[in-house]
């Protein structure tokens, strides 16, 4: 089932996301998915899933992001919910928690790169 939320997403964030496909694996509850992420910023990401877990679920992520040899791994929290319906891809919104600085620097880094490619 689908949050329900007010306003338009892109009104709730605190930076703009830039659209990317990427692989993301996360675990939460004794369980370990291999996704897609579709759009990330130094608050959080999309990631494409059938099988989201509940809202407010705590979640370790491992990012293989481009030009980093290795996965960056850092937790979030399940924000939000959608349900694939209305046109929209199902899956979940996470809000990353206590970045180390960093990490914040390394997807602020990789959000700049990807609005200077056009």
């Amino acid at each position: 089932m689908a949050a329900k939320r007010t306003g338009s997403r892109k009104d709730r964030r605190h930076s703009e996301r830039e659209n990317i496909k990427i692989p993301v694996d996360y675990s939460a509850v004794d369980a370990f998915f291999s996704e897609f992420t579709t759009n990330i910023n130094e608050g959080g990401m999309f990631v494409e899933t059938e099988t989201p877990p509940s809202l407010d679920t705590f979640v370790q992520l491992q990012v293989r992001l481009p030009d980093l040899e290795r996965p960056i791994k850092l937790g979030g929290r399940v924000a939000w919910v959608s349900d694939g319906k209305a046109g929209a891809p199902a899956g979940m919104g996470i809000e990353f928690q206590d970045l180390t600085p960093e990490l914040r620097a390394t997807i602020n880094d990789l959000v700049r790169r990807l609005r200077h490619k056009d």
